[in-house]
């Protein structure tokens, strides 16, 4: 089935993207969206799954150190923050493409996902997530029994007084 010039310029007025960009954790209710592209933020990133309940953020902050960077984790919420402090350069600058300015990008993370461990490498920031369920919350099987009922077994009877 084909979709005329309208119907499909309708349907790409919803924009999901600000949603997926944004989670980590909820890849089931997001694969069904797989068409639909981010829009451009500063500064950049990528979401990766590394395997079946681990993820990693990767932020692109060349010209960063370690100092200027801080990552909170609250409830479900990943708060990634950079604030360059000031310099003095004696130099004139003719041209700057590197951006230097205070960033804040937060991502909204899924039940039980947790924050494994972070480092800054070769101008990249990556968070490890980990996602650990609870064991009273996991899938459990019951065994069905044979049909047989079993009596129940009187430990103790004391005559009433």
């Amino acid at each position: 089935m084909s979709l005329t010039y309208q119907e499909d310029m309708l349907m790409r007025t919803f924009d999901l993207a600000p949603l997926y960009r944004s989670t980590v954790g909820f890849d089931r209710l997001f694969s069904m969206l797989d068409g639909f592209e981010s829009a451009p933020g500063y500064p950049p990133y990528n979401i990766e799954r590394t395997a079946e309940n681990e993820y990693r953020v990767s932020v692109a902050v060349a010209g960063f150190s370690e100092n200027e960077l801080s990552i909170e984790s609250k409830e479900n919420t990943l708060t990634i923050k950079g604030s360059k402090q000031a310099k003095e350069n004696n130099a004139d600058v003719l041209y700057q493409g590197i951006a230097a300015r205070a960033f804040e990008r937060v991502f909204q993370l899924a039940d039980y996902v947790q924050v494994k461990a972070a480092a800054l490498e070769n101008g990249l920031l990556h968070v490890d997530l980990v996602r650990e369920i609870p064991e009273a919350k996991k899938t459990r099987q019951i065994p069905i029994g044979s049909g047989q009922q079993t009596k129940p077994q009187t430990i103790e009877t004391k005559a009433a007084a």
